[in-house]
Parts: C-alpha cells; structure tokens; sequence
C-alpha cells in the first residue's frame, strides 16, 4: 500500500484550514429546524498542526535518519 502523498496531505490541511474559518465565523447553527455544531477550535487545531507538519515532512522528501547505526 502506497503512503499519503504530498497532495494528499495537503488537501487535508486545506480542509482543516476551512473549518477554522467555519468556526471562527459560528460554532453552532440551525437551519429548518436542523441543528450543526462543529469541532471544537481545540480539535481543529490540533488536526492543522498534525496535517502541516506531514505536508512539510513530505515536501522535504520524507523523514531523514542522521548518525543513526543499523542493528540486526
């Protein structure tokens, strides 16, 4: 099974960066009697922190081992 891509990654990020929006403009809303509440600004943030970093680790070709000796 293939890894996430850069693309992929970052098309995450986007959406995690839109629901910030989303919730910096209302956390809650009824609309017809339908009631939405969206994550929690904590949870949000969390998810862009995660998202941002597999964007820059991808970007940067990967996750880099320095100085380390093999065992086996």
């Amino acid at each position: 099974m293939a890894g996430i891509t850069v693309t992929q990654a970052q098309a995450k990020l986007d959406l995690w960066m839109a629901a910030d929006d989303a919730v910096a403009t209302g956390q809650s809303y009824a609309i017809a009697g339908r009631n939405l509440t969206r994550a929690d600004a904590r949870e949000i943030r969390s998810n862009i922190d995660y998202w941002e970093k597999r964007v820059v680790r991808l970007s940067n070709g990967g996750i880099r081992i320095r100085g380390a000796t093999p065992t086996g």
